[in-house]
């Protein structure tokens, strides 16, 4: 095989490999509960939507909770003061990483939206 027989294939493989799937960051609201020791959930939460890691602010902190339907675990949460925020309406932004039964979040942001939860909200 010459050299340009192996560029030829190394070119092939390549454009055969697709590219990875990106990670959306995205913005969820919703009750923040401790279900079991270290296992943060964000419950009763709405569905998620494209944002930017950095925290929430002004307009995108609404100021009632939401009666959203979705759970989602979260990642990365020794970074953060979780406790402080048990059983609140936080805004929750991070790596939308879609899984079942339950997907994850990999926080890179959460803010207090509002001192309790929505009465619909799993325990």
């Amino acid at each position: 095989m010459n050299a340009w027989s192996a560029l030829v294939l190394l070119l092939t493989a390549v454009v055969q490999t697709p590219a990875p799937a990106k990670v959306e960051i995205v913005s969820v609201t919703g009750c923040l509960r401790e279900q079991g020791a270290g296992n943060w959930m964000v419950v009763a939460a709405t569905d998620p939507v494209p944002s930017i890691a950095n925290q929430a602010q002004g307009a995108d902190i609404p100021k009632t909770p939401p009666d959203g339907k979705n759970s989602f675990r979260l990642l990365g949460v020794g970074e953060f003061s979780l406790p402080t925020l048990r059983d609140r309406t936080v805004v929750v932004r991070g790596l939308f990483i879609k899984a079942t039964p339950v997907s994850r979040l990999n926080m890179t942001s959460i803010v207090e939206a509002v001192a309790s939860c929505a009465s619909s909200a799993p325990k």
